[in-house]
């Protein structure tokens, strides 16, 4: 690329919008460029080991060059593409990777967009995209690039699903291989437990594995070794008895159900407590930032909290695997956001991104539910047949967790909730509806459940509710924009939440959003959507606190959680001594 004319140094993984200084690099619209030499281990060639490049996220559209040549295309952000590039390598001298990233969104892409030409002067016009998502259209590779090799004859995939039984877990998996398959290759699976100890093991490519006295996943603050995970090791041996590959794969023994008014975890009924979410930071945007993550799950379990949704789009697969280990129940969401149109090309593009989103995520124990999109406008006629057709695609993928979609029609004019397992809705009343005046979300929020649960006889979860709040702005009585609205804000819907609980169909609350992120140039939007309940360096507003004793409150009435000292030292309340006259 230099022999082109300028270049910039660009991180890999971040966006690249702000990491420079100019305006038409955060703003730009179309294809940028990468490239960077690597070498490949001389020994792979000798070996005879197949090369491999991974990229698990580019958004929005990429196409990838070794040395000049294409190996692969892929279209949708947020997920991960890769190909075996072995005949296309040197052993001997470096290799060239140059790869092209469009972020144009368009009618037919998932998200959803269209290209807006700016007259900007004479004989000069500016291409600018335009969205109707509530969120920065971050591009780049954003996540790790991964460079690494097989054996001719490799795993290609593991499925596991597991069960309980008393105090007995069971793990059902299937283990696929791919290359010159024999009847002479042969598969060793091996359980381990947190330690490390050999807990079982079995020699067939799919079985039924039986645990006795087996320690189940568990939500954080649902018990007291909430977290809990086994590792399975899978491994091809050759007819020499030569071990030809391995591959081993965190999991959790645990069960999800649901009823017409339940979610249940390992048998036992969930209310589920947390927020949406961004990928979404300072300098690095929807780059993977594992400081940044560790920091949310810390602030997560300090809050009380026990779930998010990825909102919207699927996250990086660190942050899958960090949930997994905190216990941290996650409602996994694809990349569809604001569906409009329903044509039967972004149906296929939307169903392919679910494919490669269970694909992907199918084993993590902390992924308890799959949302198919966020706010489509479900109460065009068109949406009936689109989400029955992308609900039984996923269900032909996997049976063990339940569908939603957070929907933002009403109750009586949506299309897509007869489709789907719990009905998920987003509603701010007192922001969007009647700005300022809270005196009726309570009555609202209840009247709305109870109504999407008449219709369609489903356990209700509310996604959505909120408001914007400028983190220091003090106003009393309670004014829009500051910290005092915004608890007043969802103390009323924490009202209705209660009642909702007694109605015995609720399960969960999640506020809008975990954090301040950054959106479009708006004039309804201070430098960002200012919704999270921290900011965007992830120090608390007053609701945060509001929401820690509302999440550990539910904590203890739920599962007899001790509260933690959510205010500073106040007194003991016992009246001062003095002498009498």
């Amino acid at each position: 690329l230099q022999q082109t004319g300028p270049v910039l140094q660009m991180p890999v993984p971040s966006s690249y919008n702000d990491v420079g200084e100019d305006v038409s690099l955060r703003d730009h619209v179309g294809v940028v460029w990468y490239d960077r030499r690597f070498f490949v281990p001389s020994w792979w060639g000798t070996s005879g080991q197949r090369v491999w490049l991974r990229f698990s996220s580019v958004h929005y559209a990429t196409e990838v060059f070794i040395n000049g040549k294409s190996v692969m295309y892929h279209e949708i952000g947020h997920l991960p593409f890769e190909a075996e590039i072995t005949d296309f390598v040197s052993f001997n001298s470096s290799n060239l990777l140059t790869v092209v990233v469009d972020n144009t969104l368009l009618s037919d892409t998932v998200p959803q967009g269209a290209i807006k030409s700016v007259y900007v002067g004479p004989n000069k016009i500016r291409q600018e995209q335009q969205y109707t998502f509530d969120f920065y259209n971050y591009a780049g590779i954003h996540r790790t690039v991964f460079l690494y090799s097989t054996p001719q004859v490799y795993i290609d995939d593991v499925i596991v699903n597991t069960d309980i039984q008393g105090h007995t877990g069971f793990v059902v998996y299937n283990v696929t291989q791919k290359g010159a398959v024999s009847d002479k290759v042969l598969c060793l699976i091996q359980l381990f437990d947190k330690n490390g100890t050999q807990v079982t093991a079995f020699n067939e490519c799919a079985g039924l594995l039986e645990i006795g006295n087996a320690n189940f996943w568990w939500p954080y603050l649902m018990h007291p070794n909430p977290g809990y995970l086994y590792t399975l090791k899978a491994s091809l041996i050759g007819p020499q008895g030569e071990t030809l590959d391995t591959y081993s794969q965190k999991i959790g023994i645990r069960t999800v159900t649901w009823s017409n008014t339940t979610i249940y975890l390992n048998e036992k009924p969930l209310y589920l407590k947390g927020f949406g979410m961004h990928e979404d930071s300072d300098l690095r945007g929807k780059g993977w930032d594992p400081v940044l993550w560790v920091k949310n799950f810390n602030l997560i379990k300090w809050l009380g909290a026990n779930a998010f949704r990825t909102s919207h789009y699927p996250y990086a697969e660190e942050i899958y695997q960090l949930a997994d280990e905190y216990g941290i129940m996650i409602i996994d969401e694809c990349p569809s956001v604001d569906t409009d149109g329903f044509s039967d090309t972004l149906l296929a593009k939307h169903k392919q991104s679910l494919t490669e989103l269970i694909r992907r995520d199918k084993n993590h124990p902390s992924v308890i539910m799959w949302s198919i999109s966020n706010e489509p406008r479900s109460a065009n006629k068109l949406a009936d047949r689109y989400f029955g057709e992308v609900v039984r695609h996923v269900k032909s993928m996997d049976l063990s967790r339940p569908v939603t979609i957070a929907i933002s029609a009403g109750a009586s004019t949506d299309k897509s909730g007869r489709h789907l397992d719990v009905i998920s809705f987003n509603r701010y009343n007192g922001w969007y509806a009647n700005p300022g005046q809270t005196a009726q979300i309570t009555n609202n929020v209840v009247e709305e459940a109870t109504n999407w649960h008449r219709i369609h006889n489903k356990p209700v979860i509310m996604t959505e509710y909120g408001a914007d709040t400028i983190a220091g702005l003090h106003l009393y009585p309670e004014y829009i924009w500051s910290e005092e609205y915004q608890c007043l804000l969802i103390s009323e819907h924490f009202k209705a939440f209660d009642l909702l609980r007694k109605a015995g169909f609720f399960a969960g609350e999640f506020i809008w959003n975990f954090a301040d992120f950054k959106t479009p140039q708006s004039i309804t939007r201070v430098g960002g959507n200012k919704k999270g309940i921290f900011t965007r360096s992830r120090q608390p507003k007053a609701a945060a606190h509001h929401l820690r004793s509302r999440y550990h409150a539910l904590a203890t009435a739920d599962y007899g959680v001790v509260l933690p000292e959510t205010t500073y030292y106040i007194s003991d309340s016992q009246p001062a001594k003095h002498e009498e006259l």
